[in-house]
């Protein structure tokens, strides 16, 4: 979906048009702000640079060609608790002369008007398709939000080491995988420790 200028502040543009969209052609991951018909808007969309012989029914790929696989989404309720954490993700992300793109500006407080294609770091591409992956299937709010408020502490390292295991060890392995993680992570439901926790990560 195209950018609209009139859902991007006037002081954005021109950083969006020079600074950013530049870099969308070579980042190892994107993150797309977009609209689905089925989903309250706005939708996030993760997605990984690769090639598309693996995942070519569901991507459009074909062997030996770079396309963008969707690695996860987030929208309504889950989207509004973890916007902090996003926010603080994409900030770190960075230039190749190591200046702050300052992607959180596309992220307000009070709504997401943007639309469209932003480029992330290995890093945090990581660290939101694993928050992507891990919130799938919990109802509770409270641990979604912890799960990615403790994603967020990963050093990079730790984020492409958990997110390799959460989904390239095969449909089982990864899925065992996934569902350890939301316990290590966001505890048991109903524990009363999760708001505890959770508490002393909003400080």
């Amino acid at each position: 979906m195209a950018n609209r200028k009139s859902n991007t502040g006037r002081g954005l543009l021109p950083d969006l048009q020079h600074r950013i969209r530049p870099l969308l052609k070579s980042a190892p991951w994107i993150l797309r702000v977009t609209e689905y018909k089925d989903k309250p808007a706005p939708v996030l969309v993760i997605k990984e640079r690769g090639e598309g012989a693996d995942d070519a029914p569901n991507n459009g790929g074909v062997p030996g060609r770079v396309v963008l696989k969707d690695r996860g989404l987030l929208y309504g309720q889950p989207l509004r608790r973890c916007l902090p954490v996003i926010r603080n993700i994409v900030s770190r992300v960075c230039d190749h002369a190591g200046i702050p793109l300052e992607l959180q500006r596309y992220f307000g407080n009070g709504g997401i008007a943007f639309r469209g294609n932003l480029p992330l770091d290995e890093e945090a591409g990581a660290k939101l398709s694993l928050i992507f992956k891990l919130r799938e299937g919990i109802k509770d709010m409270d641990r979604v939000e912890l799960i990615a408020r403790r994603v967020q502490r990963f050093s990079r390292e730790e984020a492409v080491y958990w997110l390799t295991r959460a989904t390239q060890y095969g449909g089982a392995a990864s899925r065992w995988a996934r569902s350890g993680m939301r316990i290590m992570l966001g505890g048991q439901p109903g524990d009363e420790e999760i708001i505890h926790m959770l508490e002393k990560l909003r400080e």
